[in-house]
C-alpha cells in the first residue's frame, strides 16, 4: 500500500490485528498527538517489557495504546513485538515519518473483519484483492488465530471471487498443492530474523 501514492480510486486495508488497525486510525486522525506520545519513550528493555505487560489492559486511550504498539514494533527484534531488539534506534526520531503515513491513509478505508466477510463485501469484477495470510505452519508467530481450516476456507473463498486476486505465502508443498490450479511464482527474499534467504510463493488467478 505504501509503495505508491494510490493504487485505485477506492482502497480498503484490512487486518485481523486490532492494535495495528488502531495505530493506523490514530496516525490518520491524531498524528500530532501520537507523535508527542511516542516522544516520551526511549529504547529501553524495561519500557519494552512494561509495554508488553500493559498494552492489553483497560484504561488507556486509543492514542496511548497506539504509541505503545508503535514502540513495541520498532524496539523489537525483527518487528516480532515479543523480543527486545537490543539496538540503538532513536524511537522519537522515527516518529517523524508518521505524517507521510497520515497523508497516504487519508482516503483509505481501514477494516478489522474476517477475510471471508470482507471479500464478500468488497469483491467486484474490477477489484484487485491482495491477501497476506499467516504462513502455513508458522501461525504461532502471529497474534491472530488462524488454523488449517482457515487456510482451506481462504482458498474456497478465493475460488469464487469476481475480481483478481494476488496471494503471498511461504513456499511449501501444502500451499503448492492447495493452489495448483492457479499461477504460482516462486520468489526469494532476505530472512529478516536470520541470515540467508526465505522462499515464498506469489499466487494469482490472472
Amino acid at each position: 500500500m505504501f509503495y505508491k501514492e494510490k493504487h485505485a480510486k477506492f482502497e480498503v486495508y484490512n487486518d485481523a490485528d486490532s492494535q495495528l488497525v488502531n495505530l493506523f486510525r490514530c496516525i490518520k486522525h491524531h498524528c500530532g498527538e501520537l507523535q508527542r506520545e511516542i516522544d516520551g519513550y526511549m529504547t529501553s528493555r524495561e519500557m519494552f517489557e512494561d509495554i508488553k505487560a500493559r498494552i492489553d489492559m483497560r484504561g488507556f486511550t486509543d492514542i496511548q495504546r497506539a504509541s505503545m504498539f508503535y514502540v513495541q514494533i520498532r524496539a523489537s527484534f525483527g518487528a516480532d513485538i515479543r523480543t527486545f531488539g537490543c539496538n540503538n534506534r532513536n524511537i522519537s526520531k522515527m516518529s517523524g515519518y508518521l505524517t507521510d503515513i497520515q497523508e497516504r491513509l487519508k482516503n483509505v478505508v481501514i477494516e478489522n473483519k474476517d477475510f471471508e466477510n470482507l471479500i464478500k463485501v468488497y469483491d467486484r469484477p474490477n477489484a484487485l484483492i491482495y491477501c497476506d495470510p499467516p504462513y502455513y505452519t508458522a501461525e504461532k508467530y502471529y497474534d491472530a488465530d488462524f488454523t488449517e481450516a482457515d487456510h482451506l476456507r481462504l482458498k474456497n473463498c478465493l475460488d469464487g471471487v469476481k475480481g483478481k486476486f494476488v496471494l503471498s505465502y511461504n513456499d511449501c508443498g501444502f500451499v503448492r498443492e492447495l493452489y495448483k490450479d492457479y499461477i504460482i511464482i516462486g520468489v526469494e527474499r532476505q530472512n529478516n530474523l536470520s541470515s540467508g534467504v526465505y522462499r515464498e510463493v506469489v499466487v494469482r488467478n490472472y
